[in-house]
């Protein structure tokens, strides 16, 4: 017939960008960007943003790369809106992953493998899924003539999973000019469901993160022959630091945005939610209730010791790290609790130290993110909630950025989805990833 679409791919909106969305995800799996904290034993980003600019550069959009190490690469592209009277909008993403161990994985972790209706591999998850559905995303946006209402801002970056040193707050830093105009932002861990029943989904919309105190302990003591009476044992006193503070839970402390969650999971349930001890509820969330009642609280756990060189010789000194992470408002009084736990004769020096990041559930881009997954779920019923973790908003919040985390993803409801952030046998449904394009277009335009 006449007129026809010739190409099915252009039958439908989007058919394109879902089409290849588990494509381009498993090509930058396959990409190897390993982040183990050191620029020398890491992959680095470079190869990953190169591919990124070439995705990109195939539709017409152009790009820059910056390099705050070598090989620690950071990528920046503007896709332009129909207004440019109103301020961009900031959508970014991090390129490096957490290390894997083949061994632990039933598929190579850096595979990309498509298997049982799943994107397997380093990345899955955290955040090569976001990253690759905005690119597709952007792709079909570009071949079909869409504009968004406003400029977005694009931003493939490095080393968010040592703390963005060099991603994130370096081009913070040293490159504010690209994102100056800038007044809100979207980017991971936020947007996914938890199934209440089969004609309602809570989805968790992140507007805020604890957060950083990675910390170094270091305990002092007479160094000396190991078969003599040691009163001055630093490996003691430090082991005495260490299991106080793993055995200690801290004090509840219920932040608007927790408050606001529980009263949804409330509501949903139709179960009473005591603030004192809110886990009892929490519980029926599943595997996801360990992410969430994270966020109720201060935390601080031990991660690693490091003391001695010999079996029969007592060290002069010994040291442990701890991963420490506080909400927010919560600084001073996670200070407090720290000194109280540490004790005396033990220094401690921050490893990365930054804020925690709290925004409302509120504004016409909440209002979008809303309507936008009310229209691909109708039993979707959007909350906010705060992140255990952190992420690159935190960089952005210094230029005045109003950060969310929003990487829409439906998920089966027997998926445990917060074992798969930094886990074995990552993967995320193909299915996801494509409601996730169909939802962040809607979000897009409407913006």
């Amino acid at each position: 017939m006449d007129g026809a679409p010739t190409n099915p791919l252009q039958a439908q909106p989007l058919a394109r960008a879902q089409a290849e969305v588990a494509e381009l995800l498993s090509d930058l799996i396959r990409i190897d960007t390993t982040n183990t904290g050191d620029t020398a034993t890491g992959q680095g980003e470079r190869i990953a943003a190169e591919w990124v600019a070439g995705k990109l550069d195939e539709v017409g959009i152009g790009s820059q790369i910056f390099e705050s190490e070598r090989g620690r690469a950071s990528l920046v592209a503007r896709i332009p809106g129909t207004d440019s009277s109103r301020p961009p909008l900031l959508v970014h993403g991090h390129l490096d992953v957490v290390p894997a161990d083949p061994a632990e994985w039933s598929v190579h972790p850096f595979s990309g493998e498509e298997r049982d209706g799943y994107v397997w591999g380093r990345g899955a998850v955290d955040m090569k899924d976001m990253d690759a559905m905005v690119l597709a995303l952007v792709r079909d946006w570009q071949r079909t003539g869409v504009r968004p209402p406003r400029d977005i801002v694009l931003a493939y970056l490095a080393d968010e999973e040592a703390g963005g040193t060099l991603g994130a707050r370096w081009m913070v830093d040293t490159h504010p000019d690209l994102f100056a105009d800038c007044t809100e932002a979207i980017s991971e861990v936020g947007g996914f469901s938890i199934t209440v029943r089969d004609d309602l989904r809570l989805y968790l919309v992140q507007t805020a993160e604890k957060g950083l105190a990675w910390m170094r302990l270091t305990a002092s003591g007479r160094p000396g022959h190991g078969s003599f009476v040691h009163d001055d044992n630093a490996v003691t006193r430090l082991c005495q630091a260490v299991a106080r503070i793993g055995a200690t839970r801290l004090p509840t402390v219920l932040t608007p945005p927790m408050r606001a969650f529980l009263d949804a999971v409330s509501d949903a349930y139709g179960v009473e939610i005591d603030p004192d001890e809110p886990e009892e509820a929490l519980a029926r969330l599943g595997s996801i209730s360990r992410m969430i009642g994270a966020a109720l609280r201060n935390t601080a756990n031990p991660t690693m010791l490091d003391a001695g060189y010999k079996t029969n010789v007592i060290p002069g000194t010994a040291s442990a790290t701890v991963d420490g992470r506080f909400l927010h408002g919560q600084a001073e009084e996670f200070e407090r609790q720290l000194a109280g736990l540490i004790g005396e004769g033990i220094q401690r020096e921050w490893i990365v130290h930054d804020q925690a990041v709290e925004t409302t559930f509120d504004g016409p881009l909440v209002d979008s993110m809303v309507a936008a997954l009310k229209s691909e779920d109708d039993g979707a019923r959007p909350v906010p909630f705060t992140m255990s973790g952190g992420t690159d908003a935190k960089s952005f919040e210094r230029l005045g950025i109003r950060c969310f985390g929003f990487s829409p993803l439906r998920l089966p409801p027997d998926l445990d989805f917060a074992a798969l952030f930094h886990g074995i046998d990552e993967r995320v449904p193909v299915e996801a990833l494509q409601f996730g394009i169909r939802v962040l277009d809607r979000f897009l335009r409407s913006a």
